[in-house]
């Protein structure tokens, strides 16, 4: 008997070494079979996640589920073992030297941390150089370039080899990133295929036949700013088939009435995002409701976030009055600042091109001699991309289950489709549509041989570039801030800060412009903004013992103010996207787009901050503010505003 159990022992000891996998002989974590992986690039006050890894699958599998103790400088901690990784928070203040230790393990890292405060500079200095040099290409790369020799001094290289790493790591890590994105090559093809289309017909003479009909309409400066103010409106379901189709299909029409390029790209900009941002059925709205969930799935309120959406309409200040201040400055024909010098200089000496910074010289090519201008030729194609664009939405959003619920209205039902719709697909399919239609209808009527038609899509497509690498250069300074975390430190700036919950409104609108302002876009401050800023707008207001339905309005104010506030900075930004494609869709220099448009945001801005956002706080009834701020703007444009003849 004493024998079999010998023998049964032996066995299973050997049984055990076996399956192990010749793991260290103690069966403990070692660094044989574990890696610690920490991020590379740690920022101050900011939470990481640290991960101990399992290399080996047998112990992998042994340790799921299990907690386990580890030593971070002698201090215990306790974490659980998932899918063979044992993740747990930290917190960098300062540079420091750690020593983590969990089983045999042991391994000493020594961590200096960007203060996070540095995270603001990149996009501050791509802007002001832009701002004083007028030459955004240099502008976006300096910031750029500020940021990765940043990130590489602190990861141990000296000035120097961090310079000379920043400069190689921009083209090889971030513009390579921003590229590897569905959506940014979405917006590179539909803004090539738009640049493609609007060529061939203008080289078959459709613009020229659009052009002839508007004139019938726009035959004064007023009239030609007011069609093209309208025509944004009735393009709301999208921003970037707003700007693209609008600026260029009014371009040719506003150069007659000698309407300044910064003037279009002021209407196409200003119309673009506060009508997305605020209409029912939109491209917006699915990614709206969606960070408005991500708030109130922490605070577990009984709305729901179309109905939250719904209600913060009324505190919807900035693109309302957007809208409102445009059709003051048309109708009064008056402007003020560098648009009145502007606009004035081109009423008197027509469009003079400015290539000293971005300019798309989209409308280069006139139409072909002797051929017939008709205005269908580029009013269909034009058509088609926006019916298209709102087909596209429904196939890609269609739920029959949603749509069978007769307990829901039926806006509430195209807003929750196509709100779930993939809006890029559908601008992808919609200009793609667009341009063969552009096609048949050039060749069928043999406007222009096949070969001329191939040469003006590939000459529409040239003259995207431009366009094009700003874009990408902006989404890789806004990749920079993402890793740099600038918007962790603007918004931890509010939330530390405590204050009166009837002034959260406020900062925050101040909190999203300076976001979105800095990082050049508006859904990325709404995606950063909503999760933080709506659980704290909470909090305080039932800290502060305010009842239901007070806190419901400072909520649904807030809501609103981190739209608003996004869009405002997005207007003012010279590294947004839709800022961007304004200046291309109406070839204008795109530093003196971003000059002219700037004092005319910041004023209805401020006019909705303080006659708008801040008193709807203290409870001030929308129905009397709104009028009373359509009145300020009305004296404003009346009194500082100067007539352009």
């Amino acid at each position: 008997m004493r024998q079999i159990n010998i023998f049964i022992f032996v066995f299973n000891l050997l049984f055990f070494c076996l399956s192990t996998d010749a793991v260290a002989n103690d069966g403990f974590l070692s660094n044989e079979n574990i890696q610690l992986e920490i991020p590379t690039i740690i920022m101050t006050d900011v939470e990481y996640e640290l991960e101990f890894i399992i290399e080996n699958d047998v112990l992998s599998h042994k340790k799921e589920g299990q907690s386990e103790l580890f030593f971070i400088n002698g201090k215990e901690f306790y974490g659980e073992w998932k899918k063979g990784a044992l993740s747990f928070p930290y917190l960098f203040e300062e540079e420091v030297t750690l020593s983590f230790s969990i089983g045999s393990f042991h391994e000493i890292r020594k961590i200096n941390p960007i203060p996070l405060w540095l995270s603001l500079l990149p996009p501050l200095i791509a802007i002001l150089f832009a701002l004083l040099f007028k030459e955004v290409f240099t502008a976006l790369f300096v910031g750029i370039l500020f940021g990765t020799t940043t990130i590489c001094y602190y990861q141990g290289a000296s000035i120097f080899g961090a310079f000379l790493q920043g400069v190689i790591i921009i083209p090889e890590k971030y513009i390579l990133e921003s590229m590897n994105s569905t959506t940014h090559l979405s917006i590179i093809i539909f803004s090539m295929l738009i640049g493609g289309m609007v060529n061939i017909i203008t080289r078959n003479g459709g613009m020229r036949g659009v052009v002839n009909f508007l004139s019938r309409f726009a035959k004064t400066p007023r009239s030609g700013q007011f069609i093209t103010w309208l025509l944004g409106i009735l393009i709301f379901f999208d921003d970037y088939a707003n700007t693209l189709v609008v600026g260029n299909t009014m371009r040719p029409v506003t150069d007659r009435l000698r309407i300044s390029r910064e003037k279009l790209a002021y209407l196409v900009d200003s119309t673009a995002a506060p009508v997305a941002a605020i209409a029912f059925v939109t491209t917006w709205i699915g990614a709206e409701l969606s960070y408005i969930q991500d708030g109130i799935n922490t605070i577990g309120i009984d709305e729901s976030p179309y109905t939250v959406f719904i209600q913060s309409l009324a505190y919807s200040f900035y693109p309302i009055f957007a809208l409102v201040f445009m059709l003051i400055l048309i109708f009064l024909k008056r402007d003020f600042g560098l648009m009145h010098t502007i606009e004035k200089r081109t009423r008197k000496s027509g469009i003079e091109n400015d290539e000293s910074g971005f300019s798309n010289n989209l409308n280069d090519l006139s139409a072909k001699e002797n051929i017939p201008t008709r205005g269908i030729n580029a009013v269909f194609p034009v058509l088609v991309i926006i019916i298209g664009t709102i087909v596209g939405l429904l196939i890609t959003g269609w739920d029959s289950s949603v749509w069978n619920d007769n307990s829901i209205g039926f806006l509430r039902k195209m807003s929750h489709i196509i709100g779930n719709a993939d809006s890029f697909k559908a601008l992808l399919w919609s200009s793609a549509s667009g341009l063969l239609v552009a096609f048949a209808l050039t060749l069928s009527q043999r406007l222009l041989s096949l070969k001329e038609s191939i040469d003006s899509m590939i000459n529409g497509f040239r003259t995207m570039l431009t366009a094009i690498l700003i874009l990408i250069l902006a989404w890789s300074i806004a990749l920079v801030t993402e890793h740099l975390h600038t918007a962790d430190f603007i918004s931890n700036t509010l939330v530390s800060t405590q204050m009166s919950p009837y002034f959260l409104p406020f900062f925050t609108f101040l909190l999203a412009a300076m976001v979105a302002f800095s990082t050049g876009s508006s859904w990325g401050t709404m995606a950063v903004l909503y999760p933080l800023i709506l659980p704290a707008t909470w909090l305080v207001c039932k800290e502060s013992g305010m009842d239901h339905e007070t806190s419901m309005s400072i909520f649904h104010n807030v809501v609103s103010a981190v739209l608003a506030g996004s869009v405002l900075g997005d207007h003012c930004s010279p590294i947004s996207d839709t800022t961007i494609m304004s200046s291309l869709a109406s070839s204008c220099n795109h530093i003196s787009h971003v000059r002219t448009q700037m004092p005319y945001a910041l004023t209805v801005g401020g006019v909705a901050l303080i006659a708008g956002t801040l008193p709807a706080a203290f409870g001030v009834s929308s129905w009397i503010l709104m009028p009373f701020g359509f009145l300020i703007l009305f004296l404003i444009v009346k009194f500082f505003g100067k007539i352009v003849d």
